[in-house]
Parts: structure tokens; C-alpha cells; sequence
């Protein structure tokens, strides 16, 4: 009841236009208040400093601004020039190559918004100028840059690390498999559409030019090689490796290619502070929701409901998974982990769902929650890009969703898929 009665707040408060992590911290400020009395009201500010100040954390601004940098000095069109050398013979290749960039630029970024903000500026517009419709461009665009939540390294999956208190390498590893067929899937969908409506090849096929664009675009690709390596190496933590990105990136676009000025670097940390002021406002608002639901033993009770009506894990699976589609609806991912994760982890735990396999269902289900309005955030950046209609992008667009939702599927009950790897370096 305490649990429902607060949602029903949370999203009037939403409905109201107040931001999520405002909504959020002030719903649980009244609970806590309303169980405890004002004297609990000093402890606020302790428990949100606490909750926003956990080192795995650190990782979030690092990436994001890792892939501004990439960006501006040029890493992207290098990248692009070199998928499209590689794939633009392909009927339909563009678009190919679109999604292929889109699963560099995630080894980097880590961010589906940034993803789309970075490449659909130069793709979209490519593919305007090669007959492609201007839904379709954006729709790509968008499924693709999805991808970035499941290849690491996944901010959303830091989020899941830390509220769930699970391994971020292990979840990095676990979205490997999953994110590379979902890629493939997606060259599939877009070949079939580019066969049936006979669109264009993008470039004739040249060992020379692959080459070319290969030399111009290695430091780029070695960029994914010394983040991913150094952590799946055990060389250094997730944290520790976003760093790291963030140094390689200054080295290669100001050392190596010479096209990172202070100018852009302003701007590149501007964006970056900005995208972590809000993600971390989230986190530390929902710490105070987090503190009074745990003293309320509301996870604990929600768990015991359910497992009284069902203890099957594939059961509670498919209602976590309904459940997830649902919250991903209406809230961002950020937003959905942090106010979700705790209370059904309980619930997880208590039919022996591994957390690193149910952190990729999760992840999974809110990056189709990307794609899908009225939230839709990556799905809207990309059509404010391409100019186009969210219902028009949308019908198209259901295509590449179908793609997700079938990995999706085969992720959460083929459990093997995303844990093959983990099992096999780490168990």
C-alpha cells in the first residue's frame, strides 16, 4: 500500500512536469517525515551526499566525457569513413555502416543519447543525400545507438552495479554476446528493408580505401582495445578505466590528430558536468527513497507477495520483464534503476536469479524503453537530428525494436547467452 501510494505520487509529480530526481526526493522527504517526524529532516542532506558519493559512480561523467572528446576531435568521422569503406559496398550499406560506427562509438561513450547526438549529426544526413527516407534514417539511428547500453562499457549498467551491489566487469563481459547479435540482427532488418525498397549502395568496394581509412581511423579503433583491455585484464576497475579513456582521448585528438583545441574541450566538459548533474542529482535523491523503503521492509514484503503466488524463476522473470517494459515507458533508464533496482532485488535474490544475468535483462528492457514513447529519449534526440515526425520514425522503427525484443527474449531465458563469458573468466 505505502509502496503504491508513493508511485502514484511520484508520477502526479511527473505528470506536473516536475523533474524526476525533484519528484523523487521530495515523495520520499514526505514519507520519511510523515513515518518519523521533522526531526529526521537534518539526516536528508547526509544520506544524499552518501548516496552520490560512491567511487564506481566516478566512472558516469569519465565516459560521457571520454565520447564528448572523441567527437570533437574528430574520432567519429574517422570511424565512419572506415565503416563505410568496409560496409558501403553492401546494398543498403549506409545504414549498415550506421550501425556498425554505433557499436564502436558505444565501446567508448557508453551512452545511447551521446551516440546519437555524436554520429546521427554526420550519418542522418549522409543517408538524406543517398535517397534513404528521412524516417528510416532516424530510425536506424536510433536502435542502433541502444546498443550503447549493452556493450561496454554501459552506463546503465554502472547504475545497475552499484544498486544492485553486483560486479560492474562481469556485467560489461555478460553484454558482449547480447550487444554484438543485436548489431547483426539489425544489419539483417536494414538489408532486407534495403533489398525490398531498392536502395542504394553507398560506395564501390576499394582495398585501397579500406586501408586509407583504416591508417587515418587505428587510433580510434585502439581506443575501445586499452578501455575494455585494462579492465577485463584486471588491470584496473571500471572507474579506473574511464579514466583512463578520458586520457587516451586527450592524447589522440589533441597529440595525434591535432583537432582538439581548448575551445572544444570547454564545451566537451560543459556537456559533460551537465549530463552528470543530472544522473547524479537522481542517484541521490533516490538514496533517501532508498533508506526509508529499506526501513520500511517494503522490498522484503514485495518479495514474500510474489514468492507466495510463485517461486519459478522463469515466472518471475516474465513479470519483472512486463513490469520493466512498463516503467520504461514513462521513465528514463537512470531514473528506472535507481527507483526500481532495490526494491526487486530482494524478490532475485529469493528465487536465485543471478544479478549479472537479471542487470542485462534490466538493461535491456529499459534501452527498449529508449525506443519507445512517450519517454522515448533516444528515439527523440534522433528525430529532432533527422526533422521528422516521433509517429513517423516510429513506424519504422518498430522493426529494429523487434530485434531488441527478441534479445531480449533469448536473454532471459537462454541464460547462457550473456553468461557464457562471465562463467568462463570469472567463475
Amino acid at each position: 500500500m505505502i509502496l503504491a501510494v508513493m508511485i502514484a505520487g511520484l508520477f502526479a509529480l511527473i505528470l506536473f512536469n516536475v523533474p524526476i530526481a525533484v519528484a523523487l526526493g521530495l515523495v520520499a522527504v514526505i514519507a520519511m517525515v510523515l513515518s518519523q517526524g521533522p526531526a529526521i529532516l537534518p539526516n536528508v542532506a547526509l544520506v544524499m551526499f552518501d548516496g552520490a558519493t560512491n567511487f564506481p559512480l566516478l566512472a558516469i561523467p569519465l565516459f560521457i566525457f571520454a565520447g564528448a572528446i572523441m567527437n570533437s576531435s574528430g574520432l567519429s568521422r574517422r570511424l565512419i569513413a572506415f565503416a563505410s569503406a568496409l560496409l558501403g559496398f553492401v546494398r543498403g550499406g549506409l545504414a549498415m555502416v550506421n550501425i556498425g560506427t554505433s557499436l564502436f562509438f558505444a565501446e567508448i561513450s557508453g551512452s545511447a543519447v551521446a551516440d546519437v547526438a555524436a554520429l546521427g549529426s554526420i550519418l542522418i544526413p549522409a543517408m538524406r543525400k543517398k535517397g534513404y527516407p528521412r524516417a528510416f534514417a532516424a530510425a536506424v539511428t536510433s536502435s542502433s545507438a541502444t546498443l550503447a547500453v549493452i556493450i561496454p562499457p554501459s552506463i546503465p549498467m554502472i547504475l545497475y552495479a552499484v544498486m544492485s551491489d553486483s560486479s560492474v566487469v562481469q556485467l560489461f563481459v555478460a553484454g558482449i554476446i547480447p550487444g554484438l547479435l543485436g548489431g547483426l540482427g539489425m544489419m539483417g532488418v536494414a538489408y532486407w528493408m534495403a533489398v525490398r525498397h531498392d536502395w542504394p549502395v553507398a560506395e564501390v568496394f576499394q582495398l585501397r580505401r579500406v586501408w586509407a581509412t583504416f591508417r587515418e581511423a587505428a587510433w580510434a579503433l585502439i581506443l575501445p582495445i586499452i578501455i575494455l583491455g585494462g579492465i577485463f585484464g584486471g588491470i584496473v576497475t571500471a572507474t579506473e578505466g574511464a579514466g583512463l579513456a578520458v586520457v587516451a582521448a586527450l592524447f589522440i585528438g589533441g597529440v595525434i590528430y591535432r583537432e582538439l583545441d581548448w575551445a572544444t574541450l570547454r564545451d566537451a566538459m560543459i556537456d559533460g558536468a551537465v549530463q552528470t548533474a543530472v544522473v547524479m542529482l537522481l542517484v541521490a535523491a533516490s538514496a533517501l527513497l532508498g533508506v526509508y523503503l529499506t526501513e520500511q521492509q517494503v522490498p522484503q514484503k514485495l518479495a514474500a507477495a510474489i514468492i507466495g503466488w510463485t517461486d519459478n524463476r522463469y515466472a518471475v522473470l516474465a513479470l519483472l520483464n512486463v513490469f520493466f517494459l512498463a516503467i520504461g515507458l514513462f521513465l528514463h533508464s537512470a531514473a528506472a534503476i535507481i527507483l526500481v533496482v532495490p526494491i526487486v532485488m530482494p524478490l532475485v535474490n529469493a528465487v536465485g536469479i543471478d544479478p549479472v544475468h537479471f542487470g542485462l535483462v534490466v538493461t535491456l528492457n529499459l534501452g527498449i524503453g529508449q525506443q519507445t514513447p512517450p519517454v522515448a529519449s533516444v528515439l527523440i534526440t534522433a528525430c529532432s537530428v533527422a526533422k521528422a515526425g516521433i509517429w513517423e520514425v516510429s513506424k519504422v522503427n518498430v522493426r529494429f525494436v523487434a530485434v531488441l525484443v527478441a534479445i531480449l527474449v533469448l536473454v532471459t531465458y537462454v541464460p547462457a547467452v550473456p553468461m557464457s563469458l562471465v562463467e568462463y573468466f570469472y567463475r
